[in-house]
């Protein structure tokens, strides 16, 4: 079972395996349907594709940020459709060093499936190789997919005050509130440290090796317990990948804030640093 990461000749080695489902997460901001178009050109063979917008975010009921959580029963339906059930290895991919991909990644360990990783390197990597690709789209036989949230591992808005310690996951300058592309308010949530989540990757957008990981994040966490840490971002996206490095760095699962930055900044009342 493949719980964290996973590399290309590993992937490779298992294509065609119909107890495994690959996802292509592919998803520009600036851009949103060039992931899907993307995915229609070329992708592994056998994977099926998720859009960030339109499967790995829903109505703001969990939370009102710019990519709200689906509600368990959702994600049942949406895990169902991509045909995971409790004996599938799922594995995710993107373009932009699992930045995408580790939001599918959390989803699926938030509602109990501990059979899913995210390729390392993604796309560009199995490009690299000279891996197979096909073009079109692919769908595969509806699964029963079966699972219950772990609701001690997500952190909703009234609840943040309280967290011990917030890590925001955005790059230093948003964090320090120097520009704010997508947010109405720049900043963060007072008391909360920064930790890019492109600190987890290498120059060639891998993920770096767990002892390194792990000497990053604990300089961050400090004495406070990996387990009770919070991370956020401005959407809930890319601080999945802060707690998939933590996990694979071999320390606790951390928890997620999922409404971000862009909840807490919505409501001028709240204060921001």
């Amino acid at each position: 079972m493949y719980k964290t990461l996973i590399d290309c000749p590993t992937l490779a080695r298992h294509l065609g395996d119909p107890t495994w489902v690959l996802v292509d997460c592919r998803f520009s901001l600036a851009e949103p349907p060039a992931g899907a178009q993307a995915y229609q050109v070329a992708h592994i063979p056998g994977a099926v594709y998720a859009h960030l917008e339109h499967d790995l975010s829903g109505p703001p009921v969990t939370d009102r940020g710019r990519h709200p959580l689906p509600t368990p029963a959702a994600l049942t339906a949406l895990f169902s459709r991509l045909g995971i059930d409790a004996n599938r290895q799922v594995v995710a991919y993107d373009d932009s060093g699992g930045a995408i991909a580790a939001r599918l990644w959390w989803m699926l360990h938030y509602m109990g499936h501990q059979a899913a990783a995210v390729l390392d390197g993604g796309w560009p990597a199995w490009q690299a190789l000279g891996l197979p690709t096909r073009g079109g789209i692919e769908e595969n036989a509806p699964a029963g997919f079966q699972g219950q949230p772990r609701l001690d591992r997500l952190v909703l808005l009234d609840q943040v005050p309280a967290a011990p310690l917030l890590v925001d996951s955005r790059e230093g300058a948003r964090y320090r509130g120097e520009v704010e592309p997508i947010d109405p308010r720049p900043g963060h949530i007072p008391g909360a440290v920064n930790y890019p989540f492109q600190n987890n990757l290498t120059e060639t957008q891998r993920f770096r090796p767990a002892a390194e990981l792990r000497q990053q994040l604990l300089a961050v966490l400090g004495d406070q317990p990996p387990q009770d840490v919070v991370y956020y971002c401005g959407s809930g996206v890319t601080a999945c990948h802060n707690l998939l490095a933590q996990l694979h760095a071999g320390l606790p699962e951390g928890k997620l804030y999922v409404g971000s930055w862009s909840e807490w900044c919505a409501d001028p009342g709240r204060a921001s640093a």
